[in-house]
């Protein structure tokens, strides 16, 4: 059930709702230290590589500004942590998550970050425009998301970079069934409703479609976050053509997937099935949406996105010609190269951790392992290649698989 067939933008009071919630259960759940986190991103390789993400060909610098959109009870600080030589606004409309924010940028003395409590549609407001703007989990909760996106869109520099994240609504099957069945019997969202519900959940029959969910995201053990998950006065997803869509709309053009190898038919088991090589030859919209359809479990999708007038190519990265043996590659931090128990022929297999599908591990033999330790993340691939053709083809899986980005 894609629950953005019909959004709840036809009742009134649907910004004042959600707000309330926001309110009542603010999430994500807050949190009292960001010392890990911190200690995570002093290392600067993992912030170069981060960068790199988004801006495959500027010039590596941390003084950029970052606009952190619908900030909840710690991402705006964590960003001014990751980024002590950014300048970070947060907005929200929720003052509960902000209060939460606030006390972490007091207990971490936080200099660089601002908070506004303000409604993304009135972001304009600040009078400033930003290189970044992180915005996950929250344009699907608006009364009007075009509106929302447009408003982004207005203060994003023409240069500049966008990560959003929405619900994307084929994984998200069970929760649209939940959900309609809490308008169905009039479950609302109050303490009581709450510890109703979790009662209600351990008795679902085997096989329904959100058990497997429930069994697998701890974070569904906690009150605020089944609230929003199943009780959310407003929510719609996004199938991959209708992300495009919306993109198109706003103003904006597609850069990345955040990680792409889900969506590539080269990758992973989708690369064994009989219709591997016929969906790799289609346009690669087409291709992403076809992926979508066959793995059936995403629940979320995560882009990076610009301006539609950016001048040059949205995402520069290409094996055509011979630009790429000029591309710098950086390794993913969350990249492990495993050497034990391996599939035949192979002399490693490297696995980004935060890659869900346990299909995407990437093997590796004796000379492509010489290859990938010689990364180093400044040398070019030209300086570090031993055979052109072969590098190009390994370089490229590398890239696929979400094991490096490029400078």
């Amino acid at each position: 059930m894609n629950q953005s067939e019909e959004p709840f933008s036809a009742f009134p009071g649907v910004a004042e709702a959600v707000q309330d919630f926001y309110d009542r259960y603010p999430y994500p759940r807050p949190v009292e230290s960001l010392d890990k986190y911190r200690r995570l991103w002093q290392d600067r390789e993992r912030r170069r590589a981060d960068y790199h993400l988004f801006w495959p060909a500027r010039p590596y610098r941390e003084g950029h500004s970052i606009l952190i959109a619908g900030c909840g009870t710690s991402q705006a600080a964590k960003h001014a942590m990751r980024w002590p030589g950014a300048q970070v606004t947060g907005i929200d409309f929720s003052a509960t998550s902000l209060s939460c924010t606030e006390q972490l940028k007091q207990k971490y003395d936080l200099k660089n970050l601002q908070l506004h409590q303000l409604p993304i549609e009135r972001v304009s407001d600040l009078g400033m425009t930003f290189d970044q703007i992180v915005c996950t989990g929250v344009l699907h909760h608006l009364a009007d998301p075009d509106a929302g996106l447009s408003a982004l869109r207005s203060v994003l520099k023409p240069d500049g970079a966008m990560h959003l994240m929405v619900y994307a609504p084929y994984g998200r099957t069970g929760i649209y069934m939940l959900q309609e069945f809490c308008r169905r019997i009039g479950t609302q969202p109050t303490d009581e409703g709450i510890r109703d519900l979790i009662g209600a959940l351990q008795a679902l029959p085997p096989g329904h479609p959100l058990e497997s969910l429930l069994r697998e995201a701890p974070d569904f053990r906690h009150e605020a976050a089944l609230a929003d998950a199943l009780l959310h006065p407003q929510d719609r997803a996004y199938s991959v053509p209708q992300l495009f869509d919306f993109l198109h709309r706003g103003g904006m053009t597609f850069g990345r997937w955040i990680k792409q190898a889900p969506y590539l038919p080269l990758c992973g088991a989708v690369a064994n099935i009989p219709q591997a090589s016929r969906m790799a030859r289609l346009p690669l919209a087409e291709q992403y949406a076809a992926v979508e359809l066959f793995r059936g479990t995403m629940l979320t999708h995560s882009v990076v996105a610009y301006r539609n007038d950016r001048p040059g190519a949205p995402h520069p990265i290409g094996f055509e010609g011979e630009a790429w043996l000029r591309y710098v590659p950086i390794r993913m931090p969350d990249t492990v190269c495993v050497e034990e128990r391996l599939p035949p022929g192979a002399s490693a297999v490297l696995i980004n951790r935060t890659h869900t599908c346990r299909d995407l591990f990437l093997p590796i033999d004796a000379a492509e392992k010489r290859l990938f330790d010689a990364v180093d993340g400044h040398r070019s691939i030209g300086a570090i290649l031993e055979q052109p053709d072969r590098a190009r083809s390994f370089f490229e899986r590398l890239w696929w698989y979400d094991q490096v980005v490029f400078a």
